[in-house]
């Protein structure tokens, strides 16, 4: 009788970069294709491994052996005309998923079960020989693939909201609390806090504030009571023109090559806003820090003629608020409210001569001027453009570009950066254009951003 003899076993070698390494599957009965069209070569091959890695099977080839297929293919028409062009016998069983499945699947770790909201439905109806069939149109489910003008094509419904009632709303609207808050925070410098505050001291309107002893308000909130009927009233375009002559004069006074962009609501072409953004830059990085601190001074010295002999300062009110933008720390999971850029909250004094058309101000006013509230922020040059999509909105358009670069494409995007985490590194941009094209996105002009 022969015994084989026992051969001590050998450490088993690590896996070599550049090797392929079969992950163990969990999902046996999930079998994914990821259609290549649209999410192209090297995307498609980062999120194969990403859910190897995870347990799931992703096949190769598109087959009857498939459960479900994702596609980042917004032209639902088109994807499933391929579809039905691939000669499958079992395609009316599989699911044909939308990129948030596969998604919300990999953030659980699991495949996560399929909702409405998941599926490309079949818009391709079946057509008699000769006819010619009409595209159907999808709606994507994130603003920055939408493009939305200050038009307003659902009046049939604002008139509804408008004119109907609804009790909830009614009760809403008519509650003591809600009423005080909104009047409170209405101020320039009143937070949310100091109006919760003031309401449990059972204060109920300005005058209660006003001459209520205990109560000392700080510099912003003296401004703001000071002003409240100019800065509450809407800023009109043309008032926000004449404030960009005067920012602009002021500006290249001191630093000729600077730039001066216009942002919030009248960049995507609103009428009117409730104050006025301008983004001030120059070509010399590091000159941005020195760059508010010396049009505030500029403004300082600007006068305008008034009712009386003296002159009058532009200036009415300043709180600057120095840069704290290092790029070493970013990118940063914590959220923050505003950028970390150099910024100044400013109230101006517009007189009705610099504006085309005069001010936007009730009948009874005869002072000739109004106060407007004028935000002033200044990247460094090579942040210009991050800053400029940021600050241009809408809110909903931002919010959902930022979504749609942290889980359709891996990246982190606020005002100050692109990151792309696959890569380890930061995406340069010098226009707006160049912040989509790294998102695979089709630009969308300002005014069409009012999501």
């Amino acid at each position: 009788m022969f015994h084989t003899p026992i051969v001590p076993r050998k450490r088993p070698r690590p896996v070599e970069a550049g090797v392929p390494r079969r992950e163990q599957v969990k999902f046996e009965n999930v079998r994914l294709y990821l259609v290549e069209r649209k999410m192209g070569h090297s995307r498609r091959s980062f999120l194969t491994q990403l859910a190897r890695s995870k347990g799931f099977m992703v096949e190769d080839v598109l087959s009857d052996t498939v459960t479900h297929v994702v596609s980042e293919d917004s032209q639902a028409s088109a994807l499933w005309t391929w579809l039905k062009g691939c000669d499958l016998k079992n395609l009316p069983s599989m699911h044909v998923l939308d990129i948030s499945w596969f998604t919300d699947s990999m953030r659980e770790g699991r495949p996560v079960a399929v909702e409405t909201r998941h599926l490309v439905q079949d818009t391709v109806p079946t057509f008699p020989e000769g006819a010619t069939p009409t595209p159907v149109a999808t709606v994507s489910q994130y603003a920055c693939q939408r493009r939305t003008s200050t038009e307003n094509y659902n009046k049939i419904f604002t008139d509804i909201l408008q004119c109907g009632r609804s009790f909830e709303v009614e009760k809403i609207l008519s509650d003591e609390r809600y009423q005080t808050l909104k009047l409170f925070t209405s101020v320039f410098g009143v937070g949310p806090k100091t109006a919760e505050k003031w309401y449990r001291a059972g204060l109920r309107s300005f005058s209660d504030i006003l001459t209520e002893p205990s109560i000392h308000l700080n510099r912003m909130q003296q401004t703001g009571f000071l002003h409240y009927k100019d800065i509450s009233r809407a800023v009109s375009k043309a008032e926000a023109r004449a404030l960009g002559n005067i920012i602009d004069e002021a500006v290249h006074a001191i630093t000729p090559d600077a730039v001066l962009a216009l942002t919030g609501g009248f960049r995507r072409g609103k009428e009117f806003g409730h104050d006025v953004d301008f983004l001030v830059t120059t070509p010399e990085l590091g000159r941005e820090k020195s760059l508010l601190p010396d049009i505030i001074d500029r403004l300082k010295q600007d006068t305008e003629s008034g009712p009386r002999v003296q002159r009058e300062g532009i200036l009415l009110y300043c709180d600057y608020q120095a840069s704290t933008f290092d790029i070493s720390k970013l990118p940063s999971l914590r959220f923050e409210a505003m950028d970390l850029f150099a910024k100044c909250f400013l109230i101006l004094r517009l007189k009705g001569s610099k504006v085309e058309g005069g001010l936007n101000s009730a009948a009874e006013d005869h002072r000739g001027w109004r106060a407007v509230r004028v935000d002033l922020v200044s990247p460094p040059m090579d942040r210009y453009a991050y800053a400029l999509l940021g600050w241009t909105g809408s809110r909903q358009f931002e919010r959902d570009l930022r979504r749609f670069a942290r889980f359709e494409r891996q990246m982190r995007l606020d005002n100050h950066i692109l990151y792309d985490k696959t890569k380890n590194e930061f995406l340069a941009a010098t226009t707006e254009k160049d912040i989509f094209d790294h998102l695979g996105l089709e630009y969308i002009e300002p005014w069409q951003r009012n999501a």
